[in-house]
C-alpha cells in the first residue's frame, strides 16, 4: 500500500503537542486495543495535564523519548516511542508504536523507527527491543522488514493474561 501523503516530518515530541498527543492516543487505544498498556477508558479519564507532563518527560533527554510523523497543518499520523532498559543499558524498548490505517504498509513506520534508533545511538545504546502480541502476524513482518528478528522470548502480555507477546530484536 503507498502513503496517502508522503510530505510528512517525524520529529521529537515538544510540551506543544500535548493536546495532539492526546488526540492519538485516543486514536491509538480505539484502533488497537489489545498493543498498549491502558484502556481507551483510562487514557479518556486522565487529565489534559497528565499528557501535557508525559509529553514534557519525553521531549528532551536520554531516558525517554517519543517521535511523532506529523503532516503539514494535519492530525499527527505515526508515534513510536523509545526508552532506556534498565537492566540492559545498550538497550533501548520501543514502546506504543502506532500507525493511522490510511498510512500503514509506508515508509512512516521505517521513518518512526529510525528516529528511535537514531535517538538510542545518540544516548550510547546500540540495540533495539520491541514486543508483539502472538498472532499479530502484520506487525511481525512490517518489523522483520525492518530488521528486527524474534528472539525466542515469550512474555504475558501486561494486561490481557490469556495472551502472550514475543521479543524482537534489532542492533543498530
Amino acid at each position: 500500500m503507498e502513503d496517502v501523503m508522503d510530505n510528512w516530518t517525524v520529529r521529537r515530541v515538544t510540551p506543544e503537542d500535548a493536546g495532539r498527543m492526546r488526540a492519538l492516543r485516543l486514536e491509538m487505544l480505539a484502533d488497537s486495543p489489545l498493543a498498549f498498556l491502558e484502556t481507551l477508558a483510562q487514557a479518556a479519564a486522565r487529565p489534559h495535564e497528565s499528557f501535557r507532563h508525559r509529553i514534557r518527560q519525553s521531549s528532551s533527554g536520554s531516558e525517554t523519548a517519543q517521535f511523532i510523523a506529523e503532516p503539514p497543518g494535519a492530525p499527527f499520523i505515526g508515534h513510536a516511542g523509545g526508552t532506556v532498559l534498565p537492566d540492559e543499558p545498550h538497550c533501548t524498548v520501543v514502546f506504543a508504536v502506532y500507525i493511522t490505517p490510511a498510512h500503514r504498509g509506508g515508509k512512516a513506520l521505517a521513518q518512526l523507527v529510525d528516529a528511535v534508533a537514531d535517538w538510542s545511538l545518540a544516548c550510547g545504546r546500540n540495540e533495539l527491543m520491541l514486543e508483539v502480541v502472538v498472532g499479530n502476524e502484520r506487525a511481525v513482518r512490517a518489523y522483520q522488514k525492518l530488521g528486527f528478528a524474534d528472539t525466542g522470548v515469550r512474555l504475558p502480555h501486561p494486561t490481557v493474561p490469556v495472551l502472550t507477546e514475543l521479543q524482537m530484536r534489532r542492533r543498530i
